[in-house]
């Protein structure tokens, strides 16, 4: 050929080259050959039962995908990396739930987190949930007044901002996947779970997904739908972890069913129609489909009963889903007219009791019981008072024994109500006790409750016999009840048939001792005569009184104050029972003097608040207990500003004092004590008079012994007792 010499080397490489990859793909197709062989026989292997001994190409959670002609190893999606639970709680009930989540999520084998929104930085850390593939979940309370709790307030307030601020963008969380539980009290009507359906819209807005409807629970256990808060977290709950391990299996939501294209396809490949809004609602800023986050609850689930589960709707069907939602209201408004839902005292007992829930639930039975609690029936509840205990030792009684007379190891310590209307900072009962405004449960015949408090606390009492330093005397008096206080928990005169009660009482010649926290003014009014009736007054201004003792009605203040006026109405002993929490209502004296003006109670008792530990229900510390002589000054200077009453009695054992109005001092004595027997008859002839004979509290006073007054060497100590010093061991605050 006529050829150069470079061109022939040109075609000598090229034929060269063609020759080599030939070679080399010659090489590769045997290999895949010699592996596809291998392969197959390890899967005809495998089929036959014979587990990997450790081959290096077996891996878990790795899968095999052909991809043109090639075979490569994929890892298995991973549709949910964790859980994140985030919390704001002010009495601590929010954090419990998201520990008890926590806890149930960690048994389905996923990471989870629990995170306090006051040690979390949205701004730096939230964004980041929208690839992390982890779920969060908030778990918010709605403090009385609407706002957020003090832990929560920063993370809301920096939602709020992102959600209408322009400059994070319309789609800033998107990606991320969240659920709603909200802890509210529906008394506050105006303020119901406002915290929860404020982060839920606002996650809303910024192109969040919500996984579930939002769920809000009720501390309001008359209004609650599962009989109380925490009852409603459970079955929320319950839903959670059920969607939970469906996300985690690939699940989405399925569709209505109303797409166009029919229904959506499995998992991953639903239709367009149904998965155009799947991450993200900005497409939809209308005022129809905000209205959505408006509703309560119970209307959301109307609407996923409407049209399926999917926690976006297309706006085609909102006006279908809305109409459904009216509809359920409707029926919803008819049905609890018929069965009732405001149930007064009046009628309370004539309903059928199959319509009412009970009070106590399975988990407030368990709670109650590990704190010594013998409860009654669906609602009431008897324990052995730390004074009784003593006084059978010979070791003093309380301070009613000093001020009034009681024989403390004869003294009943009982409820027919657990429910209170309150939830005070001092509580001892650390709020594991249900609440509410108005009786919507069960009801139990005072017979049956009187008939099992005294076998109950006769059992208790028992346990005593043959215990070193029981007296025996006073062993076989204690079998025999001779007082009852009606202050062990909650609010007794809640119980719509708290006047049979009492009476059933005086009919066993157990005298009454009744303590209401003056949230109840038409049931003071109505109260039959007894021993002696109390009313909390827990601080003096309207400020004050909502910070201390938390109520849960709405015209605590103007309840509180008709309260104070029904008890000046009494003719029976009556009393104001102050309790001093240090920084926090030692300083209102003159608002103390005009309460007392308008109440006229016949005695006043001033007590340092007892310190019942460490709680997440409560803020307070030892630092907010009064030493003996602070209480003693603070009596003082109130005495002076209330000049018909002088102080009469001190227990220094229990940190209180007792103020008395002067006509209880007869020829310069203090008659402050109860005859008892005189009081019996008194009632006697007052019912066989058909209520037409009266008595007053002067009819049943006994001489003051000098011991108990103010002043004494005794400080208020039986000197019949002996004094016992506890040395390095916990104190016992249980009692009255």
């Amino acid at each position: 050929l006529d050829v150069s010499m470079d061109t022939w080397n040109f075609y000598t490489c090229l034929v060269s080259l063609w020759l080599h990859r030939l070679y080399i793909y010659s090489a590769v197709a045997f290999g895949i050959s010699i592996w596809i062989v291998i392969q197959f026989t390890t899967t005809k292997t495998k089929k036959k039962g014979e587990k990997s001994n450790g081959n290096p190409a077996s891996f878990e959670g790795i899968e095999d995908k052909v991809v043109n002609g090639y075979a490569t190893l994929q890892a298995k999606e991973v549709y949910v990396a964790g859980v994140k639970i985030f919390y704001g709680s002010q009495t601590g009930t929010a954090k419990r739930f998201a520990k008890g989540l926590a806890e149930a999520v960690i048994s389905l084998n996923l990471p989870v987190e629990v995170i306090s929104m006051g040690d979390y930085d949205p701004d730096d850390c939230l964004s980041e949930e929208t690839t992390s593939r982890n779920i969060c979940v908030f778990l918010v309370a709605t403090y009385t007044d609407g706002q957020p709790t003090e832990s929560a307030a920063w993370f809301c307030k920096w939602l709020e901002e992102a959600a209408n601020d322009f400059r994070f963008g319309k789609t800033y969380l998107k990606g991320l996947r969240y659920a709603v539980f909200g802890l509210g009290n529906s008394v506050y009507v105006d303020h119901y779970n406002t915290v929860g359906r404020n982060i839920d819209r606002w996650l809303w807005m910024l192109s969040a997904s919500r996984i579930m409807t939002r769920a809000e629970g009720d501390c309001n256990v008359a209004q609650s739908k599962h009989g109380s808060i925490e009852a409603d977290f459970e079955a929320w709950k319950a839903k959670f972890l059920s969607r939970l391990q469906a996300l985690c299996r690939g699940e989405k939501k399925p569709c209505s069913g109303k797409c166009k294209k029919g229904k959506c396809k499995s998992p991953g490949k639903q239709s367009k129609d149904c998965s155009d809004h799947e991450h993200g609602a900005s497409e939809y800023e209308n005022t129809e489909a905000e209205e959505l986050f408006e509703t309560s609850s119970d209307e959301e689930a109307d609407g996923e009963e409407a049209g399926g589960t999917n926690s976006v709707i297309d706006v085609e069907d909102l006006g279908s889903i809305m109409s459904h939602m009216k509809k359920a209201k409707r029926e919803r408004e008819l049905e609890e007219g018929d069965t009732g839902t405001s149930l007064t005292h009046k009628n309370a007992g004539r309903k059928e009791e199959g319509e009412k829930r009970e009070m106590i639930t399975p988990a407030l039975r368990e709670a109650l019981t590990k704190q010594g609690y013998k409860l009654i029936g669906s609602h009431s509840g008897v324990k052995l008072c730390r004074w009784t205990k003593s006084m059978l030792r010979g070791r003093g009684g309380c301070y009613k024994h000093t001020f009034y007379g009681i024989e403390s190891h004869r003294c009943m310590e009982a409820t027919p109500s657990l429910a209170c209307a309150n939830k005070c900072v001092f509580c001892w009962r650390h709020h594991t006790n249900p609440v509410g405004t108005e009786w919507r449960w069960k009801m139990d015949q005072p017979e049956m409750i009187l008939q099992e408090a005294i076998e109950n606390h006769q059992n208790m009492i028992k346990q005593f016999k043959g215990v070193s330093g029981v007296k025996a005397d006073r062993f076989e008096e204690a079998m025999t009840a001779k007082h009852c206080a009606l202050s062990l928990v909650g609010e007794p005169i809640m119980y719509p048939e708290i006047n049979q009660f009492v009476k059933l009482l005086h009919q066993h010649s157990i005298s009454s001792f009744l303590v209401t926290n003056a949230q109840f003014p038409d049931e003071i009014r109505n109260l039959g005569p007894v021993t002696q009736l109390y009313v909390s007054v827990d601080a003096s201004t309207k400020e004050s009184l909502k910070r201390i003792d938390r109520p849960l009605f709405k015209d605590f203040w103007q309840r509180f104050l008709d309260s104070l006026k029904a008890l000046s109405e009494k003719q029976q002993r009556t009393v104001y029972r102050l309790t001093l929490v240090k920084a926090w209502n030692v300083d209102e004296l003159k608002a103390y003097a005009d309460l007392i003006s308008l109440g006229k109670p016949d005695f006043i008792e001033v007590k340092g608040v007892t310190y019942c530990g460490e709680s997440s229900a409560s803020n307070l510390t030892m630092a907010n207990v009064p030493w003996h002589e602070e209480v003693v000054r603070f009596v003082q200077e109130l005495a002076d500003l209330i000049p018909d009453y002088e102080i009469a009695c001190e227990h220094e054992h229990s940190n209180c004092l007792l103020i008395a109005h002067k006509k209880f001092k007869i020829n310069g004595e203090w008659w402050t004590w109860i005859d008892y027997d005189r009081f019996q008859e008194l009632v006697r002839e007052h019912e066989r008079s058909s209520r037409s004979k009266t008595f007053t509290a002067a009819d049943y006073a006994a001489r003051t012994p000098c011991w108990a007054l103010f002043g004494s060497r005794e400080r208020g100590f039986d000197p019949l007792d002996v004094r016992y010093q506890r040395k390095n061991k916990a104190r016992d605050i249980s009692g009255c």
